[in-house]
């Protein structure tokens, strides 16, 4: 498969990094993600140290292969980020600035840090605070975006100021479009839409169902899913047909989700949770993120066929442009 500069660091085979998708995120799918090559990852929903631990000893008993852990500052528990340091091969940082006595923890503990950012700004301060590699975030990402311009012009920009691995994410689900970053410069992408269509997805089928009849176009771009939301105001990549079934919604609630104690909680309406399989209610009308790669989810497959569909087709249509074996340096 493609060797790049993420791939060597982390010690993985495909420059793929499976992107933070909160609960519809198993150790199913983080383990599967690795075997196939590329970096699993699983996001700590701030449930504590013993869901965590639960979760890091469930991905290794699946596999032996590197994977990482995502972390949302506003849902941070250091020694939840010390515990997976020491297990992980990443603790990957969104939804803050970059901190260099994270970025510190994470070392001392002897795994790799990276953060995610939407803005050269943000990539020049995680750069300085010691991070390995950068994930730099378009518009055309599903879920939560922290930046104001689209993948391309974000990864050009940070790529020509620092010197570190650099990952793209926001609407990258084909191997076309994993061909076009690595040509670009990038030296991986960061997949999350095209993983919630996956047989390890813990995602409600009725939202793999939405997925899988959407177009790239339904996914827009909106503010509204902010309510109840440790991450907001923020603008969010959803699906159009999740915000018009809300708005019809005549009740405050759409439905509950079912927490790691088993006891259930509310969702209101316009509330940020993605449904997963335990979620009860109005399901079409929940936040149903997808990036602007949904139009490339056609059917729902296993983890390792995204991964080698991905991987495979980019390798192919780099040794087509440039006319000899595809080895991104970046």
């Amino acid at each position: 498969m493609l060797s790049t500069r993420f791939t060597r660091l982390v010690g993985c085979s495909a420059p793929i990094q499976l992107a933070g998708m909160g609960r519809v995120l198993t150790a199913e799918l983080a383990a599967a993600v690795s075997e196939a090559g590329g970096l699993g990852m699983v996001t700590d929903t701030g449930a504590g140290a013993s869901a965590l631990e639960a979760k890091l000893k469930a991905i290794r008993e699946r596999t032996a292969l590197p994977f990482g852990v995502n972390f949302l500052i506003p849902l941070l528990d250091r020694d939840c980020v010390r515990l997976a340091a020491g297990r992980a091969k990443v603790c990957d940082f969104f939804w803050g600035e970059p901190d260099r006595t994270l970025v510190d923890l994470v070392h001392s503990a002897g795994a790799l840090a990276s953060w995610q950012v939407g803005s050269l700004r943000e990539a020049l301060a995680a750069r300085d605070a010691g991070c390995d590699f950068i994930i730099a975030q378009g518009i055309e990402a599903g879920g939560h975006i922290r930046g104001k311009i689209g993948v391309l012009a974000l990864l050009s920009e940070v790529l020509d100021a620092v010197d570190i691995p650099v990952l793209a994410a926001g609407g990258i689900g084909s191997g076309r479009s994993l061909a076009a970053v690595l040509a670009a410069g990038a030296a991986g992408a960061r997949v999350g839409t095209r993983f919630i269509a996956t047989s390890e997805s813990a995602a409600h089928p009725s939202y793999i169902a939405a997925l899988i009849a959407a177009r790239s176009e339904d996914s827009i771009r909106s503010t509204l899913h902010s309510v109840d939301c440790p991450l907001c105001p923020s603008t969010h990549g959803v699906l159009a047909s999740a915000v018009e079934a809300a708005r019809r919604l005549d009740t405050e609630t759409a439905g509950e989700l079912q927490l790691v104690d088993g006891t259930t909680r509310s969702i209101l309406k316009f509330a940020g949770f993605r449904p997963d399989r335990t979620t009860r209610g109005t399901i079409e009308a929940m936040a149903l993120y997808a990036g602007q790669s949904v139009g490339w989810v056609r059917e729902v497959t296993p983890a390792a066929e995204v991964v080698r569909e991905l991987a495979e087709r980019a390798e192919q249509l780099l040794q087509t442009w440039l006319g000899e074996p595809a080895t991104p340096t970046r």
